[in-house]
C-alpha cells in the first residue's frame, strides 16, 4: 500500500488517490507477477511440492480461477489454502461499518449503498489488511445455508421497524463476510449436496436465496475447496454442477523421498531447546523414523484409501526424542544420543495415525505398529550392511557368522530401555564380531554412533531371522534362534504385543 493511503480516510480522497479497484483474483494474479519475476517464493515452507503442486498452484491463480485440492490428509492442503493470503495486497480500503468489506467506489450491500447515497464524497472509509479477508470453514454434515450465506434476522427486523422482505434485515453468513477475500471449504464432500447447490449458485450466478428472499449479491471471492479423495465415494460426493463450476483441480501427494520426508518432520517438529542441545540424532535413527511412514503406505493391514499423514512421522519423531530424554534424566546425564531400544516410545504415535483394515484389525494397533517398526529396519539395514539373502544366493562368505554362533553357543544379551551409556556399549561390547562388523561396514562413526550401529546390527539380523528378539518387561533380548522355538511360550513370543521393537 502506498503510504499517502493512511491519509485517505474519505470516499472522495480515494477517488483523488491513484487507487485503482481490482477483482480479488486479479489482485493475486498481479501480486504472483511480481513474485514470480523478483524469484519470491510464495510457499517457502511447503516442502516437497516444488516441480508438483506448486506449479499448478500458480498456473491456476494466473488463470483467475476457483481451486480444488485434493489428496489425502496429511498433505497440506490446508497450510497451502492459508499461504494464498501473502497474494493480497497488504491493505485494501472498505466502507466504514461494512459487514462485508464493500468497496467504497462499487458496494454491493444495501447498507453500503445507503452510505454512499447519503454521504457522497464524505462517506468515511477504513483500510484492512490482508489477513482480515481470509475466511476458513470446515465442512460438517451439520453446516447450514445461514451459517454459509446468511438469514433473516428477526431482532433486526423489530429493531430497525422493517419487513422480512427488506434486505437490511438479513445477517450474513460466512461467505458474504469473505467479500474481496479468500474462503476456503475443508473437506468439501461432507458438505450436504443442498448446500453445495446454493454454493454453485454463488460461484455463477451471483444470487442467493434466504428463506424465500432472492437477493442478487455479487460477491468477488477467491474459493479454494479441499478435499480427501476418499471423501468422494464413501462418505459423500461433490454434486456435479458444483464441480463443474470449479476451475481447477490440484492433486496432492505424500514425499517421495526419505531426504524431503525428513525435511518435513525436522521443519514440522516442535522440540524444545534443551531436547535440541542435550539429545543427538544421528541420520540413521531419522531414516528410520521416515521408513515407518514409507512402510505403512504399503502394508497391507492398513488402509490406503485413508492414507497416512505426515503427522505420523512428525509425532513419532516427537515421541522418539523424549524417549531419549526421559532415560537421560532417570540415569542424572547431562546429554545422550537416541538409541533403537528407545522407539518403544513412538508405537503411541504410530496407533493412533494410521487407519486399519480388516486384517488389521484383526492383528491389533499395536502389533500392526510393530511390524511396520521392523519393516522399516529390515529395508534400513540392506543400506548398510550385506543382505542376509543376497549373502545366501550367491554364496559369499557370511560376516554374521562370528556374531551368530556366539549366540548359538547359548549367549543371550538384554537390552534395557533405560540403562546408561557405559551399561549399553559393556553389553553390545560383549558380543564377538559385531564391533568389527559395524567397523568394516560404516565409515566414520563417532563412540556413540558406533554402539547405535552395533544395536541396529541385532535388529536387523533379527528381522532377517539369523537371531531372535522378544520383549522384557523392560526392554529386549537378543538369543539364538533356534532355542527361542523351544523355549518361548506365545505370552513371550517375540511379536510380543506389548514389548517387541
Amino acid at each position: 500500500m502506498d503510504t499517502n493511503f493512511e491519509k485517505i480516510m474519505t470516499l472522495g480522497q480515494l477517488k483523488e488517490s491513484d487507487y485503482k479497484r481490482k477483482s480479488v483474483k486479479e489482485e493475486m494474479r498481479d501480486n504472483l507477477i511480481k513474485m514470480l519475476k523478483n524469484k519470491t517464493n510464495l510457499f517457502n515452507d511447503i516442502i516437497g511440492y516444488e516441480d508438483t503442486v506448486i506449479p499448478d498452484i500458480q498456473t491456476a491463480i494466473l488463470s483467475k480461477h476457483n481451486i480444488i485440492l485434493l489428496g489425502l490428509r496429511g498433505q497440506a492442503k490446508t497450510r497451502i489454502a492459508r499461504s494464498m493470503v501473502k497474494l493480497l495486497d497488504e491493505f485494501i480500503p472498505t466502507i466504514e461499518g461494512s459487514e462485508i468489506h464493500d468497496d467504497p467506489i462499487n458496494p454491493i450491500s444495501r447498507f453500503a449503498k445507503d452510505l454512499v447515497n447519503e454521504q457522497k464524497d464524505e462517506t468515511p472509509i477504513e483500510w484492512i489488511h490482508r489477513d482480515e479477508r481470509y475466511a476458513e470453514k470446515l465442512a460438517t454434515p451439520d453446516v447450514t445455508i445461514a451459517d454459509l450465506i446468511g438469514d433473516v434476522d428477526p431482532i433486526k427486523a423489530a429493531s430497525l421497524k422493517l419487513p422480512y422482505s427488506d434486505e437490511r434485515v438479513i445477517h450474513y453468513g460466512i461467505i458474504p463476510r469473505s467479500h474481496r477475500g479468500i474462503f476456503v471449504i475443508n473437506e468439501l464432500p461432507d458438505l450436504q449436496a443442498r448446500i453445495q447447490v446454493a454454493l454453485f449458485n454463488l460461484l455463477q450466478e451471483k444470487d442467493v436465496q434466504i428463506r424465500g428472499f432472492k437477493l442478487r449479491l455479487p460477491l468477488d471471492v477467491q474459493f479454494i475447496f479441499t478435499a480427501n479423495p476418499e471423501d468422494y465415494t464413501n462418505r459423500g460426493s461433490i454434486v456435479t454442477p458444483l464441480k463443474d463450476r470449479i476451475d481447477s483441480q490440484i492433486l496432492t501427494h505424500y514425499p517421495k523421498t526419505l531426504k524431503v520426508s525428513k525435511l518435513i518432520t525436522e521443519q514440522e517438529a516442535k522440540l524444545t531447546n534443551e531436547q535440541k542441545e542435550n539429545i543427538k540424532v544421528p541420520d540413521l535413527v531419522k531414516n528410520l523414523v521416515e521408513q515407518i511412514s514409507f512402510q505403512a503406505r504399503e502394508s497391507e493391514y492398513v488402509d490406503q484409501k485413508s492414507g497416512v499423514s505426515a503427522r505420523l512421522t512428525i509425532s513419532a519423531y516427537e515421541n522418539l526424542i523424549s524417549a531419549a530424554e526421559r532415560r537421560m534424566l532417570i540415569n542424572g546425564e547431562s546429554k545422550t544420543n537416541v538409541r533403537i531400544s528407545d522407539f518403544v516410545g513412538v508405537i503411541p504415535a504410530i496407533t493412533g495415525k494410521v487407519e486399519l483394515v480388516y486384517e488389521g484389525e484383526q492383528e491389533g494397533p499395536a502389533k500392526v505398529a510393530q511390524i511396520l517398526l521392523s519393516k522399516a529396519i529390515r529395508e534400513d539395514f540392506s543400506h548398510y550392511f550385506p543382505s542376509p539373502e543376497h549373502l545366501k544366493k550367491q554364496h559369499k562368505e557370511n560376516p554374521y557368522q562370528s556374531i551368530i554362533a556366539w549366540f548359538n553357543e547359548g549367549n543371550k544379551i538384554d537390552i534395557l530401555n533405560n540403562i546408561t551409556f557405559e551399561e549399553y556399549k559393556k553389553t553390545l561390547c560383549g558380543i564377538p564380531g559385531l564391533s568389527n562388523l559395524v567397523n568394516k561396514f560404516v565409515e566414520d562413526l563417532s563412540e556413540e554412533e558406533h554402539v547405535l550401529f552395533m544395536e541396529f546390527a541385532l535388529h536387523g539380523l533379527a528381522e532377517y531371522s539369523l537371531l531372535s528378539k522378544h520383549g522384557l518387561e523392560y526392554g529386549i533380548q537378543f538369543k539364538d534362534m533356534l532355542s527361542s522355538m523351544f523355549t518361548l511360550s506365545d505370552e513371550d513370543d517375540y511379536n510380543d504385543e506389548e514389548n517387541y521393537i
